[in-house]
């Protein structure tokens, strides 16, 4: 095997998680919820959000993905939380 094909091959075998992960769940909205509190602090702000968004139609698990963060009181943490 020359030593190009190996290497696209690598390339495509690494791109191949990234397509099925997308496959898993097509169209699917996520929405990332960030707080700087605790999450035994946000959890009445979460609450209050879910509700919202039933009322709109949209079921977490259903059709809507939900990703929390919580940074734990820490402000330092908000900007690699937002990138997760």
């Amino acid at each position: 095997m020359r030593r190009r094909e190996f290497i696209a091959g690598l390339g495509s075998a690494a791109a191949w998680p990234i397509a099925a992960r997308g496959q898993q769940q097509p169209g699917m909205p996520v929405v990332g919820v960030l707080t700087n509190g605790t999450e035994s602090v946000a959890r009445g702000f979460v609450a209050v959000f879910l509700q919202g968004l039933r009322e709109q139609g949209f079921v977490e698990g259903q059709n809507v993905e939900i990703l929390p963060r919580h940074a734990e009181s820490q402000e330092d943490r908000l900007p690699a939380l937002a990138r997760t």
